[in-house]
């Protein structure tokens, strides 16, 4: 996610939510293969870096309900792997027509959730300090972006985590998960805060719902 608002989701006062889909559904294939094997705490967060990345378009919801409804275009690539091998992902949100001039950039860190807690993966986000020298950073070739130890110490404040578990039989997504209650900072259209919910699907669709309140708690 990026300077600027303090959001994880698109745009608008109403709620919005984003299914974004990717260009193939192979790596969705792959990731329920593998996920099928027994699997340990590092797994489950390589899975979710995993499916997380790559070109993601919100192009059919759009199509569907044009009124409420962008088109947007969602790309993450893998930025650098922490000692504690946490991997951080660079993401990038822009309108489909104009792909090089992202309004949302972030750095997410992937890492498996502290043993005591009930879940999976722990996906945070965090600022960039300088979210201009990173635009378009997963086209660009690895000798023109910032190296690994520039992206470290790029890593800004803090926005918001979100616990992530294994979805329970018979359902379509791999993983979801939720915001605390509470939501995050979000200045939004006369919002002061947001909720977020997140799930990962099995055919390699990445659903994100976003929830904008005011200070008396109305949405």
């Amino acid at each position: 996610m990026g300077s600027g608002e303090e959001d994880t989701g698109g745009g608008g006062g109403a709620v919005r939510g984003a299914v974004l889909k990717a260009l193939v559904v192979v790596g969705g294939v792959l990731l329920l293969r593998r996920l099928r094997r027994s699997t340990t705490r590092w797994d489950h967060a390589r899975a979710v870096a995993d499916a997380l990345s790559g070109e993601k378009f919100s192009r059919e919801q759009a199509r569907k309900d044009p009124d409420n409804y962008f088109n947007l275009r969602m790309l993450t690539c893998p930025a650098t792997e922490m000692v504690d091998g946490s991997r951080v992902l660079y993401f990038e949100q822009a309108f489909w027509r104009t792909p090089e001039k992202p309004f949302r950039q972030r750095f997410y860190m992937v890492k498996p959730c502290p043993k005591e807690m009930k879940c999976d993966v722990e996906l945070s986000s965090y600022a960039i300090r300088d979210a201009e020298e990173y635009k378009n950073f997963c086209d660009r070739s690895k000798d023109q972006r910032p190296q690994p130890e520039e992206v470290i110490a790029d890593i800004a404040e803090h926005l918001t985590t979100i616990h992530l578990s294994r979805c329970g039989r018979g359902k379509r997504c791999l993983y979801e998960g939720s915001t605390p209650p509470e939501g995050f900072p979000n200045n939004w259209s006369g919002a002061s805060y947001c909720t977020s919910d997140l799930s990962i699907h099995k055919n390699g669709e990445v659903h994100i719902w976003d929830k904008g309140f005011n200070d008396e708690g109305n949405q």
